[in-house]
C-alpha cells in the first residue's frame, strides 16, 4: 500500500491586489468628507474650487489631499475673489439696467399724462394760463395766478372753482402718484395787512388750490403736499412786467414713481 503523501504546510504568497481599489476608496470617501466639512466651513467661491480639486482626483490631477488645508493656495485664492467680484459687477450692472428699464416705462406713462393735458388745455382754450413741461423731477404744470387769484389774495375766485375742479380731474392717476403743489410770486413787496410776506402768501396759495384739488373723492389726499417758494425760484425775471407775470404762479408737479424711493436711498 503506498504511503501518503504529507500535506505540505510551507507559507504561500497572500494575494493582495484587493488592497489596492479599497485603498482608493478610502482615499475617495476621506476626499468626500472633507468636501463635506468644507461645504460648512467656506462660501460658495472656495466650495466651487474644492469641487475642481475633488474632480482632480479622479483625473489624475492635483486633489483636495494635497492641500494642507481646506482653503485653496493663493493663486487660487486671487481666482475666487476675482470671480466674486465680476458676479458683484454682473448683479449691478442688472440692477443698473433695471433701473433705466423702469424709468423708460415711467416716462412713457408721464408723456401720455401730459398728452391729456394738453388737449384739455386746448379744448379750454387756455394755453396763455397754462403750460406743461416733462422735467427729470417729473411732469410739471404751471399756472397763471391770475386764473384763480386775485392780486394779493390766496382765496381762489367763486367763478374759478369750476376749473380748479376739472384740473383736479386730470390728477387721477391708477396707482397714484406723489404729486407737489407750490405757490410763487413776483419780487415785488406784499402791499397788505394780510400777509406778512410774498412767502406767506405763495405757501397759501398753493395750500387753498390744493384743499380744492383734493374735493375729488377718486384723488387720495395722501399723496398730496404743498409748499411756497415766495419770489425765490422765479421763472423769468423780475425787471420787466411780462417777467413778474410769469413769476406770479402756481405748479403742479407729478413725481415719477420712483421718486420715494430714490430719497429714501
Amino acid at each position: 500500500m503506498a504511503r501518503k503523501k504529507k500535506k505540505k504546510h510551507d507559507d504561500e504568497h497572500v494575494d493582495e491586489s484587493w488592497l489596492i481599489p479599497y485603498a482608493d476608496l478610502l482615499t475617495l470617501l476621506l476626499a468626500l468628507f472633507i468636501v463635506l466639512f468644507a461645504m460648512s466651513s467656506v462660501d460658495a467661491a472656495k466650495f466651487q474650487m474644492l469641487s475642481k480639486s475633488f474632480n482632480a482626483v479622479f483625473t489624475g490631477g492635483t486633489g483636495v489631499l494635497e492641500y494642507s488645508s481646506v482653503t485653496p493656495p493663493e493663486n487660487e485664492k486671487d481666482g475666487i475673489d476675482q470671480l466674486k467680484k465680476d458676479k458683484d459687477k454682473e448683479k449691478e450692472k442688472d440692477k443698473e439696467q433695471k433701473k433705466k428699464e423702469r424709468e423708460a416705462a415711467d416716462r412713457q406713462e408721464l408723456e401720455g399724462v401730459q398728452k391729456q393735458v394738453n388737449q384739455f388745455i386746448k379744448d379750454k382754450k387756455l394755453e396763455h394760463q397754462l403750460e406743461t413741461k416733462l422735467t427729470k423731477e417729473g411732469l410739471l404744470i404751471t399756472i397763471k395766478d391770475s386764473i384763480f387769484f386775485d392780486s394779493g389774495q390766496a382765496v381762489i375766485r367763486q367763478e374759478d372753482i369750476p376749473l380748479a375742479k376739472e384740473i383736479s380731474n386730470l390728477l387721477v392717476l391708477n396707482p397714484p402718484r406723489n404729486i407737489i403743489i407750490s405757490g410763487h410770486t413776483d419780487n415785488v413787496p406784499i402791499k397788505n395787512s394780510q400777509f406778512q410776506s410774498n412767502w406767506h402768501l405763495s405757501v397759501m396759495r398753493a395750500v387753498n388750490f390744493m384743499a380744492i384739488l383734493t374735493e375729488n373723492p377718486k384723488l387720495d389726499a395722501k399723496v398730496f403736499s404743498a409748499k411756497g417758494f415766495g419770489e425765490y425760484k422765479p421763472a423769468a425775471s423780475n425787471k420787466t412786467a411780462e417777467g413778474r407775470s410769469k413769476n406770479r404762479r402756481v405748479e403742479v408737479l407729478i413725481q415719477p414713481r420712483n421718486a420715494a424711493t430714490d430719497e429714501n436711498q
